[in-house]
């Protein structure tokens, strides 16, 4: 049991505890795939930096297949909320595109985040997007991560 190892979309206190001593981390990070070939993955770049909270943002990441061979590649959106007012996982997988690449190709992959991506469960069971500073991570595993800020403001 002790071996058991935790998953990306684990609750921020779950460290806190150990059964034994070693390394809590997974063989391979939840996402992680093999290729014949090697991909950069750039940072996010949202459409603005804040929004509403009934609002969408535009998520633009860069993919540059920078190895000698064609191959696909799956990026992944994740999101955490910083601070709210019940506990939720460290990452949350909102998002996810394969796209195919020859050598020395550059493609740029867009997503739309709104409410349903942003939303949770509060206390008294509605599903609600609480104001707040959010992390948008994009990459090819959940090990594998570039971040942006996103504000959410009441609306």
């Amino acid at each position: 049991m002790g071996g058991i190892p935790q998953t990306y979309d684990r609750h921020p206190s779950a460290s806190i505890h150990r059964a034994i001593e070693e390394e809590r981390r997974p063989l391979f990070p939840f996402g992680f795939g093999l290729s014949y070939t090697r991909f950069e993955i750039g940072a996010p770049q949202l459409s603005t930096d804040h929004i509403a909270s009934d609002g969408h943002v535009r998520v633009d990441v860069e993919v540059t297949n920078v190895g000698n061979r064609a191959g696909d590649e799956v990026v992944q959106i994740y999101v955490r909320d910083e601070v709210s007012s019940a506990p939720r996982p460290l990452l949350e997988l909102k998002a996810f595109r394969r796209i195919g690449l020859v050598p020395g190709e550059k493609k740029v992959v867009t997503f739309d985040l709104g409410p349903d991506a942003l939303a949770f469960w509060d206390r008294d069971m509605h599903w609600r997007v609480e104001p707040g500073a959010f992390s948008i991570h994009a990459g090819n595993s959940s090990a594998n991560l570039k971040s942006a800020r996103l504000l959410i403001t009441s609306g």
